[in-house]
């Protein structure tokens, strides 16, 4: 189930962050929706796939990326 609108790798960053720490808020939906600046129904659809994406990955249906030690998004190939 895709979304229908394209989050940015920012707004993701926020969203799981923001999953963390309104766990067990019943407004969660809501109140991250405020947070990522997108509607509470492309932040439900987010986290529906985003729970398809951990299901298929502890299934053994996705293999996890090989990330090298310490690239983080935006690091990789800067020069300092």
């Amino acid at each position: 189930m895709a979304s229908s609108s394209n989050w940015t790798w920012e707004q993701n960053k926020l969203f799981e962050n923001s999953l963390v720490t309104y766990n067990d808020d019943p407004d969660r939906f809501q109140k991250i929706a405020k947070i990522v600046g997108k509607t509470v129904e492309e932040v439900k659809i987010h986290y529906q796939n985003l729970v398809q994406d951990v299901n298929a990955i502890e299934a053994g249906k996705i293999p996890l990326p090989n990330y090298k030690t310490g690239e983080t998004k935006g690091q990789h190939n800067k020069k300092k």
